[in-house]
């Protein structure tokens, strides 16, 4: 069903046409709802260090955490204190007396069924205090309360959530599959109209061509493999060393994210032959669906990895990629951060 509907998602069809009152009425809700935050009829909370929003229009997977990561090793190395906040998508729910569900993701501790993958697999990586919560103001006053030293917030996807002021927007396109069918839900994949992408800061196009009406302001993006690590142990291994080890053997490649075919894609570029089994964004795996007899490896992304740890085997690999920006973009970011502090100390200081 997910992948029928993925594929109506790309053409004009009959889902699409039949489900086109429930677009219309999707699209005067998300319009109007943006509206009443930009007239202030609905309250915005600011926080008091920058707030940097990674996010985008559409719905699967188009690179958000991989930038997310960049950005959080880009401030440590230029000397911040970085934070990082997202919803926790796919966690078990928040307790019914804590409605705001405000959690810290410790990195050594935190599982993904309470905590959700992605905000797991950015607390390993980057070593930040990051929380979260549907509610990103409440994430964010919990994370600046708890961590006065934090002088930037990192929002991992989010663009939507307009409760939260942001300094700077990011949306992150995939510049293979684009906007598909160009329709918003339920008929098509958009959160939002294309025409939002001419309203943020700049448009970070995750491979494929990027197209200047988006934006004024666009950089390139590409994902690059750097290691192959085993579950089991410490063992970690460059692409091309894990390609040898590969060949010859019976080798599956799983991944639960928003658009398996990339990595698939990606492991094919890197020379390893691997049958191919997608499962729905965020899954939550269980041992027996990961059995596959006879197969010698198994690979899967960083973010599948998180959620099989308790269970794996030695036959278990995950791939590590990272976002390769141009230095531009490194320019821009941070210029635009170093903008928005001098605001905020002008606005502390009036």
């Amino acid at each position: 069903m997910r992948d029928w509907v993925q594929s109506e998602w790309e053409r004009l069809g009959g889902l699409a046409l039949v489900l086109l009152p429930a677009t219309l009425l999707f699209g005067f809700a998300t319009w109007l709802r943006r509206a009443f935050y930009a007239l202030r009829l609905l309250p915005r909370w600011r926080a008091p260090v920058p707030v940097v929003v990674v996010g985008n229009i559409s719905v699967g997977g188009t690179g958000k955490t991989p930038l997310t990561l960049a950005i959080l090793d880009l401030l440590q190395r230029k000397g911040f204190t970085p934070g990082a906040i997202a919803r926790g998508y796919g966690r078990v729910p928040p307790r019914e007396n804590d409605p705001h569900g405000v959690v810290r993701v410790y990195p050594d501790l935190a599982t993904p069924e309470l905590f959700g993958d992605e905000p797991v697999v950015i607390a390993r990586r980057s070593r930040v205090p990051v929380y979260i919560s549907p509610d990103r103001p409440a994430a964010a006053r919990a994370l600046v309360s708890a961590h006065p030293e934090v002088d930037v917030i990192v929002s991992d996807d989010g663009l939507q959530h307009y409760a939260l002021a942001r300094d700077v927007e990011l949306a992150v396109v995939d510049g293979e599959r684009r906007f598909g069918n160009g329709l918003l839900l339920p008929s098509g994949p958009l959160r939002e109209p294309v025409s939002r992408l001419k309203r943020v800061d700049a448009v970070v196009v995750n491979g494929g061509s990027s197209d200047q009406r988006w934006s004024e302001q666009q950089f390139a993006m590409r994902l690059s493999a750097t290691r192959f690590a085993r579950l089991t142990s410490n063992q970690e291994v460059a692409p091309a060393e894990f390609a040898l080890l590969a060949r010859g053997r019976q080798v599956v490649a799983i991944a639960g994210i928003g658009h398996p075919p990339r990595f698939f894609e990606q492991l094919s570029a890197l020379g390893v032959v691997a049958r191919a089994q997608a499962f729905p964004d965020h899954h939550h795996y269980q041992a027996s669906e990961l059995r596959f007899p006879g197969a010698e490896i198994i690979v899967m992304t960083e973010k599948d990895a998180v959620k099989c740890a308790a269970f794996a085997d030695a036959r278990m690999w995950y791939l590590s990629i990272e976002a390769q920006l141009p230095r531009e973009f490194d320019e821009f970011l941070l210029s635009r951060i170093f903008q928005a502090r001098a605001r905020i100390d002008g606005s502390q200081a009036a």
